[in-house]
């Protein structure tokens, strides 16, 4: 069963560094959530993110959400753009969790200035959102050349085996 045909609240953190993009990618994931038609709250830690410090974000949607925050323990999926981050949010995936890493995606894909696109197509394997909702919110988010980069980056991360 696709997620978008469940009742569940669904738990999603974003986890990287200042500057790698959580906090535009997160805000993408809650936009085509909403746009699915499903209650969305989301919460964002920047830290020291202007220096390269740790970055979170939590995107949690459903039938109906009551907190912005995933409780430890209940993150559905983990996102990361930092191998380094994933140990320090290590309380919070849930039995089940997915956690996309860069250690999946080749060094030049995991320095791409588009990897967190790339990591939102990998996570909409999971998700199942229409590829023209995305293509939408990219083409919203960016314009020209780097719209269609990061429309190219989404698709690089669909079919990413």
């Amino acid at each position: 069963m696709s997620v978008t045909q469940q009742e569940k609240v669904i738990n999603v953190l974003f986890t990287g560094l200042g500057g790698q993009g959580i906090i535009r990618a997160s805000d993408m994931l809650a936009k085509a959530a909403f746009r699915m038609g499903y209650d969305v709250k989301k919460s964002e830690l920047h830290g020291m993110s202007q220096r390269g410090g740790s970055v979170s974000a939590d995107v949690r949607f459903g039938k109906k959400v009551w907190s912005p925050m995933i409780p430890a323990g209940e993150a559905d999926f983990i996102v990361a753009t930092a191998e380094d981050q994933i140990e320090v949010w290590s309380s919070m995936p849930s039995k089940n969790c997915v956690i996309i890493r860069p250690g999946l995606f080749s060094e030049e894909e995991q320095n791409s200035k588009m990897f967190n696109t790339v990591l939102l197509g990998r996570l909409n394997c999971y998700l199942k959102f229409p590829f023209e909702l995305w293509e939408q919110l990219i083409r919203e988010s960016f314009g020209g050349a780097v719209a269609e980069a990061n429309v190219a980056a989404f698709k690089r991360g669909e079919k990413m085996e």
